[in-house]
């Protein structure tokens, strides 16, 4: 049992911390900016709320944080109130925000200035992963720490890899939304195409999902985006901001992104739409306009 803060409980964090404390049995300490949210999860599974990152830093083996950018991440990490003003040397910080390779490499400079470690480790798997304790985790920085933390991650991850130093992580996140982009401009289409040529989706799903075709969104998305329902799962919002962090990484190593790309601006009509809440899988609302 280790000693653990966890700082963001939004619709990723709240289960994750969960899952630490019910699944792990650690010892838990939580911070959201919203109070109620973690009186809320106290209410629920026992443990502590803290009034600042500072506090909820401080006397823990390991500090989680899972909000929403860069800039997020900073106001809970860096400044007189910031986690790291309260880690311990040693502590290791744990960072499951999907943010910029910039960011991983800054906050891993001050930990180890500050005489602890921190390794970037964004996760994929969504809402319902994070609530079923299945996540893929990614992660980014030294060998020692990473061996420690893996432990704790395994909670609510069925995959935990080390990746390379701090920001391979960010980077392999990265990889993963330049990916899912293109399956689900694919899938929408195919789906789109199946019905203007009269034919029954859901046979023809049934078919090709046994073949080369099979993807997690296809198994997974195909049934709500054929019915048009979109009120669940990854915001087309935070898609855009990881596209934006795929684009811009893109734009200093100097990769060809031209689908991401394109299918970035698909999803800007999306939003256009009324679509900024929906689910990622509503590229093909644009395509039935």
């Amino acid at each position: 049992m280790a000693k653990v803060a966890f700082i963001g409980l939004g619709v990723m964090g709240y289960p994750m911390a969960g899952h630490l404390k019910a699944k792990g049995g650690h010892e838990l300490t939580v911070y959201n900016r919203t109070a109620a949210k973690a009186d809320s999860w106290v209410a629920k599974f026992g443990g502590k709320r803290a009034a600042t990152p500072k506090e909820a830093a401080q006397g823990q083996d390991f500090v989680m944080a899972c909000v929403g950018n860069d800039h997020d991440l900073r106001e809970v990490t860096l400044g007189e109130s910031g986690a790291f003003a309260g880690m311990a040397k040693g502590a290791v910080f744990v960072d499951h925000t999907t943010a910029s390779a910039e960011i991983a490499r800054e906050l891993y400079a001050q930990a180890t200035a500050r005489g602890f470690d921190a390794i970037d480790a964004p996760v994929s798997g969504g809402q319902a992963g994070a609530e079923n304790g299945v996540l893929t985790v990614m992660c980014g920085g030294d060998t020692a720490p990473y061996g420690r933390a893996e432990p704790v991650i395994a909670a609510y991850a069925r995959m935990c890899k080390l990746l390379g130093g701090a920001g391979a992580g960010q980077l392999t996140k990265m990889v993963n939304q330049i990916c899912i982009a293109g399956l689900v401009q694919g899938l929408a289409e195919g789906i789109h195409f199946a019905k203007k040529a009269g034919l029954d989706v859901e046979a023809v799903v049934q078919t090709i999902s046994k073949g080369a075709a099979q993807s997690w969104q296809m198994e997974n998305r195909y049934k709500t985006m054929n019915e048009g329902k979109f009120d669940f799962g990854f915001a087309v919002d935070w898609m855009r901001k990881d596209m934006a962090i795929c684009l811009g990484e893109a734009r200093k190593n100097g990769a060809n992104l031209p689908v991401t790309a394109l299918v970035d601006q698909f999803y800007s009509e999306v939003q256009k739409m009324g679509g900024k809440r929906w689910d990622t899988s509503s590229l093909i609302a644009r395509l039935e306009r």
